[in-house]
């Protein structure tokens, strides 16, 4: 029998890292992470909105976050508290479903920007390392679709970044 315990499973093995580059500057896209009236525009997955966004952006501040699905039922809303937030570079906060007795997983989010060209666009390389509390827990994301509802999110991530960058919804 397999343990589940975090404890017991190393992290490397409780683990799923999405990483994506993205033709922007890093203070686009913390700032897309950083203010409920980006947030509320792209994360998640398509056709599931975020109907409920509170947010204290700041270490040791918390949020709370609730998607509502295609069929209009709000999902249970979910949330957690900023560990660590370096302008830029880094987001680290943990994140669980609001019920009582409900695990968390951790998620490091780092902003890795390359020199741009004369002329061009810096690209910057995204990572979210998001560390699960147990096998158990990994094992439940990853069955509920945890990777293609993270890059959907980054699609619509990459749309409101571009807007920015325009100057639309700065």
């Amino acid at each position: 029998m397999t343990e589940q315990t975090g404890a017991a499973v190393p992290e490397a093995q409780r683990e799923v890292i999405i990483t994506r580059v993205f033709d922007a500057p890093a203070r686009l896209l913390f700032a897309a992470y950083a203010k409920p009236e980006h947030v509320k525009r792209w994360f998640g997955p398509r056709g599931w909105p975020l109907t409920l966004v509170e947010m204290d952006f700041r270490p040791g501040g918390n949020f709370r976050f609730g998607m509502t699905g295609p069929d209009g039922i709000p999902n249970t809303p979910f949330g957690g508290e900023y560990l660590e937030i370096v302008p830029d570079r880094k987001i680290v906060y943990d994140n669980g479903f609001d019920v009582p007795g409900a695990e968390k997983m951790v998620v490091t989010i780092t902003y890795d920007e390359a020199p741009a060209a004369p002329g061009a666009r810096p690209q910057t390389t995204m990572t979210i390392r998001t560390v699960f509390a147990s096998l158990a827990m990994l094992e439940a994301h990853v069955g509920g679709g945890i990777e293609a509802g993270i890059n959907s999110g980054l699609d619509q991530l990459e749309e409101v970044v571009a807007e920015m960058q325009l100057g639309v919804n700065p």
